[in-house]
């Protein structure tokens, strides 16, 4: 580590020190605020209140974003997630605990760590299962061979990236899918073509949140729609997808810059050793797993089939677990449903299936799947540490009144309900970033952006597309975002490689999307706004590479 990381390192420590002192000493962190769901009143319908257990109020301040950016600002100093995300952890228990040494490692351990285990413990079966899959299908030649198919017919970087582009939007059901399957598939394609690994990572990031959030079949709609009120979620999710600006200017980005050939930030640097230089990594370990052996019989069906029966297995799992077969009609049963149920569900089917078919075709034989088993888990596991590490220290934030803190702010907006959407998105943004969950904002922003826009007005729409959209780009920014460590492990990138190289494209998108949101608190019309602002990011776009086209690569 060199004198002046050092130097910054300890000023950091220094802060977070004093951070944790001052509230120590002010009692801050315990401050409280009225509970929403029962007024103050500590009663609903003669009983105690299930949110604040009948004492009327709730801890609610600012302090509750302090842990997520503790652990974001020491994972940029120090390059280190995993010690980065369990002092952000450890911050949040203390200030939860109000420095209590039991009551920290109760928080720490039962609120935070076995909390976010046990809660996402469908989604852990589900990557592992996936991993197994993708052990799988190498293993059998299927991706070796679709990568032979792709090198003959896919003839430039251009093809390249749209391909790549294509794939991700086509796998539009469930964005951790979307990123272990685009990137396992398309990896040998993009290597041979010198496209960097942040560079692939990046492409599959744009395609799996953005895509996830326009599409109503999708495991992100379905979460949506359990957060607003009973009957209107779907509804609500389907009619706000015009007004998603950020989602849908991310797609129209990355096309444009595949098409137009430039690259800017970091992400210059990678492109030009990865064409230059042949080097697709340019800095960081290299998160390139050991090349497996595999068997040169292997037919591009042997991907494309396991791929296909997974999709239709994981659709029909959650309209399953949904309620189809209990008279519930589609759309209604994918509302209902629970992702972290139904995607294990239809991956295990699925992960059966192609085990069998695999043998049956005699390209692995039992125990080489077998094999795969283990290797497929491993590969997994730095995915579910820090995803683990995510999901406590989003607990942290519940622990210490994330919703009723920023519910009370916007609740005060006053006369500036024109610009409610627009601050919508930087507050949505905000709380993405800092959680590293785009579902946990949804929970805190939409019953809020309901309670604000009375129903049938048109800043309702505007405003929970906001919400949405201010949720996806954060998770796009973050480095402990669930979807960008995904991304990651599914471009074999280094991790904050991933996360320092996207963070200018999505920070441009965001500004684009921001000046959206103004335009359409007073002119709330999809069809006027967005192709205006597809108009205004490409112009951006062509001034960006103009200006950029002659600088250095540094």
């Amino acid at each position: 580590m060199s004198k002046s990381r050092k130097i910054l390192l300890a000023v950091v420590a220094v802060a977070i020190v004093g951070l944790l002192v001052w509230a120590g000493v002010s009692g801050g962190a315990m401050a409280t605020a009225p509970c929403v769901d029962c007024g103050g009143a500590g009663l609903v319908d003669g009983a105690d209140c299930e949110t604040c257990g009948g004492a009327g109020s709730v801890t609610a301040s600012w302090w509750a974003l302090v842990p997520p950016v503790i652990a974001i600002g020491l994972a940029l100093v120090t390059k280190e997630v995993y010690s980065s995300l369990f002092i952000g952890i450890l911050a949040g228990a203390l200030l939860g605990s109000n420095f209590s040494f039991t009551g920290t490692m109760d928080i720490l351990t039962n609120d935070g760590l076995i909390s976010a285990v046990s809660g996402t413990a469908g989604i852990f079966v589900f990557l592992v299962v996936l991993g197994i899959l993708v052990a799988l299908v190498n293993k059998s030649g299927g991706s070796a061979a679709f990568g032979r198919w792709a090198q003959t017919h896919i003839k430039s970087r251009t093809g390249a990236m749209l391909a790549t582009f294509v794939l991700g939007v086509l796998i539009f059901i469930d964005d951790y899918f979307n990123c272990l399957t685009v990137g396992s598939v398309m990896r040998p394609v993009t290597d041979s073509h010198k496209i960097s690994r942040a560079k692939l990572s990046y492409l599959i990031d744009a395609t799996a949140a953005p895509i996830c959030m326009i599409a109503p079949i999708s495991s992100w709609a379905a979460a949506v729609s359990s957060y607003a009120p009973e009957g209107e979620g779907l509804s609500l999710f389907i009619r706000a997808i015009p007004f998603n600006f950020y989602s849908l200017l991310t797609l129209i980005f990355v096309v444009a810059l595949a098409v137009m050939k430039f690259d800017f930030g970091p992400m210059k640097l990678h492109e030009f050793n990865a064409q230059k230089n042949g080097d697709l990594y340019t800095s960081g370990e290299k998160a390139e797993v050991t090349e497996e052996g595999f068997n040169p019989k292997g037919k591009v069906l042997d991907l494309v089939l396991p791929i296909v029966v997974l999709i239709i297995a994981c659709v029909f799992a959650l309209v399953y677990v949904g309620g189809i077969f209990d008279g519930a009609d589609f759309i209604t049963a994918f509302a209902d449903t629970d992702a972290t149920v139904g995607l294990p569900w239809g991956s295990i089917i699925a992960l059966v299936f192609t085990i069998a078919y695999l043998a049956l075709r005699k390209v692995i034989t039992v125990k080489e799947a077998m094999e795969c088993i283990p290797k497929g888990f491993i590969a997994m596991v730095p995915a579910i540490l820090i995803l683990t590490f995510a999901t406590a220290l989003k607990n942290m934030t519940a622990v210490l009144g994330a919703q009723p803190f920023v519910n009370d702010v916007m609740s005060n907006a006053g006369v500036l309900a024109k610009f409610l959407p627009a601050i919508i998105f930087l507050v949505a943004c905000f709380i993405s970033f800092s959680t590293g969950t785009s579902w946990g904002t949804f929970g805190i922003l939409i019953p809020i952006v309901v309670v604000i826009f009375e129903a049938g007005d048109p800043l309702q729409i505007v405003a929970m597309s906001a919400c949405l959209a201010g949720a996806v780009c954060g998770d796009h920014c973050s480095p402990i975002s669930d979807t960008t460590i995904m991304s990651s492990a599914g471009g074999q990138c280094n991790h904050l490689n991933h996360v320092s190289t996207q963070l200018p494209y999505a920070m441009t998108v965001a500004a684009f999307s921001f000046v959206g949101y103004v335009i359409a608190g007073f002119v709330p019309n999809a069809a006027i706004v967005l192709p205006l602002m597809i108009v205004i990011l490409l112009a951006g776009m062509f001034i960006i590479k103009f200006t950029t086209s002659k600088k250095a690569v540094k």
